[in-house]
């Protein structure tokens, strides 16, 4: 029988670290739970954990302080953020950091379960690479001018009403852009998006 992979939730409210430490036990996972990023790193061991959940704002050190903190230390295990509506700036810069990916709450199950699964099976290339840069570019090489304002605006993690503003645009037309961006780039999430983004240096 294949060992069970562990995955550590970090999250400060009690009946979302239940829920996902019960979702992830029944989908085959070995669950940790801790209520801070502080709590955790003080019982953390380089190697006994596969796949980090963390939420991005908590009490204490946040989860974008928590990849910082990670990634000087070199350790290798993939985190994915669980970012509220208004933080996805926070959550941009934190992939940009080393965060393989962020989720928006409320989500599916199966959003979730999917991005614990890309993390585990394929850590994506570091920005810098110079294939995965190549393979970004690719991808946004169909966008027009408008779509790239557009996409850099939500890089900037700005919301529709303000990218509209900054273009002279109705924040409609922002949505319009924002579907052809998800469509031409064939992605199911910004996460998604903003990974090839910022692999291009967009």
């Amino acid at each position: 029988m294949t060992a069970r992979r562990t995955i550590l939730v970090i999250d400060d409210d009690p009946a979302m670290r239940d829920s996902l430490a019960f979702l992830l036990d029944v989908n085959g996972f070995a669950v940790k739970t801790h209520e801070t990023a502080t709590d955790f790193l003080s019982h953390f061991t380089n190697g006994g954990v596969d796949c980090i959940v963390s939420d991005i704002r908590m009490p204490g050190m946040s989860g974008l302080e928590l990849v910082r903190k990670l990634k000087a230390d070199a350790v290798a295990c993939p985190i994915i953020l669980m970012t509220g509506h208004g933080d996805v700036a926070l959550a941009v810069e934190a992939m940009k950091a080393g965060a393989v990916d962020f989720i928006e709450k409320p989500f599916e199950d199966e959003v979730l379960l999917r991005a614990i699964r890309g993390a585990l099976e394929s850590q994506p290339a570091k920005p810098a690479d110079a294939a995965a840069k190549h393979q970004a570019e690719a991808r946004l090489a169909d966008l027009s001018p408008r779509e790239r304002d557009v996409l850099r605006g939500l890089l900037a993690g700005k919301i529709n009403k303000v990218i509209a503003h900054d273009l002279g645009i109705s924040p409609r037309t922002v949505e319009v852009y924002r579907a052809n961006l998800m469509a031409k780039t064939n992605v199911r999430s910004m996460s998604e998006l903003m990974r090839i983004a910022i692999a291009a240096g967009l």
